[in-house]
């Protein structure tokens, strides 16, 4: 459950891996803060993600937890989520911004350099994404991936997310970004991990290490 008064440092994106059951997903805001969820289809057809994601958005807002869908604007709608998640072009970007301005938030991933960060930046989004939905299999996050979180954290306002590694542990590399969040998927979901236990190790090692943003 989240605090009332978030923490003044990097804080956690989950995302949900494919097969982790609705249930493993809500332990996890058990286990303390966590900023949003977001939420991939994962390959399941319309019909079961909306049943999949009705199942957990009204428990994850309720902790405190905003709920991004991957992709699919209808099912966001659907299921009441607070935003949405794009891999776009610009244009792309720009009509989506405004189709859904005033009703949800709308972030944006799959850039691999600055100038295409740049270029979506441009639109307005609400959070720049650093990585790729399944790529965390290696215990540091990429390389890429805290260098161009880092550049963007120093240079652009937008607030943006870094995909972590495998181990808890990466956490650390992407809070020294000065990144606003870090996302997390089979670090805490990975078989045989407790979600709860994860989560709470992760919070206490941003505790420790992560810088304070300024007020």
């Amino acid at each position: 459950m989240n605090d009332l008064t978030p923490p003044n440092r990097c804080r956690i994106v989950l995302i949900a891996p494919p097969f982790v059951p609705a249930e493993h997903i809500c332990a996890a805001f058990e286990g303390g803060d966590v900023a949003s969820l977001i939420l991939p289809d994962n390959g399941m057809d319309d019909a079961s993600f909306q049943v999949f994601a009705e199942r957990i958005v009204p428990i994850a807002q309720s902790a405190g937890v905003a709920v991004i869908i991957a992709g699919d604007n209808r099912i966001a709608g659907r299921v009441r989520a607070d935003g949405i998640h794009v891999d776009v072009k610009p244009r792309e970007l720009a009509e989506t911004i405004e189709r859904l301005a005033g009703k949800m938030m709308v972030g944006v991933g799959g850039v691999k350099t600055r100038d295409e960060a740049l270029e979506l930046g441009e639109e307005r989004p609400d959070y720049m994404f650093f990585g790729r939905f399944g790529y965390d299999n290696k215990p540091e996050p990429h390389h890429r991936n805290l260098a161009l979180g880092e550049w963007w954290a120093e240079m652009i306002s937008i607030p943006c997310i870094v995909m972590a590694g495998c181990e808890l542990a990466s956490v650390e590399a992407v809070a020294a970004t000065g990144a606003e969040f870090v996302a997390l998927s089979s670090a805490v979901f990975a078989d045989g991990r407790d979600p709860r236990a994860a989560i709470a190790a992760a919070n206490a090692l941003l505790d420790e290490t992560a810088p304070r943003f300024e007020d």
